[in-house]
């Protein structure tokens, strides 16, 4: 009856996001994943107890057995860090375009072209980071066995390489971490790095 009454932005931004699940909650969607994670961003100042569901299953506490996801390891030890279904996927930015604030060069800006543009992965949290996230809206991520620096986490967001902002980011920088894929071959399956 009145004109100016809309629909909540916040439902019609979860009515979107159910639609692109395909009409079901699935916890297992990276959308559903990001969208979990917005929202504590939003509901705390500084997380001082999490909900468990939150955090990825520790690779390292999993049996592999038969698994065709991606493992990615920690470059300097090898311990098991997070799988390929913890990266959580953003649409890429504008690129260098995205830093004039860092007022880059136009020469520097000609040369960048041909390199990978993220340079880091955006993961979900993984129960070894716990420790380091309660209490703190930012830090740094080590390795939880020989403690060399892997990134950065910081729950009200950071800046990709390729100019997109992320929020929550938990960032792991790609030169850190190996990745490691399983190959079945015969009856026994082979790890290649």
């Amino acid at each position: 009856s009145r004109p100016r009454r809309r629909v909540n932005p916040g439902f019609q931004g979860q009515l979107k996001l159910y639609e692109a699940m395909g009409c079901a909650v699935d916890t297992s969607s990276v959308l559903y994943k990001r969208y979990r994670l917005e929202m504590l961003s939003e509901r705390f100042s500084e997380p001082q107890d999490l909900p468990q569901e939150v955090f990825a299953v520790d690779p390292t506490t999993v049996c592999q057995t038969l698994n065709t996801e991606v493992l990615y390891r920690c470059r300097k030890c090898r311990r098991a860090l997070f799988r390929s279904s913890s990266i959580l996927s953003h649409t890429e930015g504008m690129g260098p375009t995205a830093f004039a604030h860092k007022r880059i060069t136009e020469s520097a800006r000609l040369s960048g072209n041909g390199q990978e543009k993220c340079t880091s992965y955006f993961i979900e949290p993984v129960q070894w980071m716990e420790p380091a996230l309660l209490g703190v809206m930012e830090g740094q991520l080590l390795c939880p066995k020989c403690t060399s620096k892997l990134g950065s986490f910081s729950w009200r967001g950071d800046q990709c390489s390729c100019g997109r902002w992320v929020t929550p980011a938990f960032q792991i920088h790609k030169s850190r971490v190996d990745e490691v894929r399983t190959l079945p071959v015969g009856n026994f399956q082979t790890a290649k790095t």
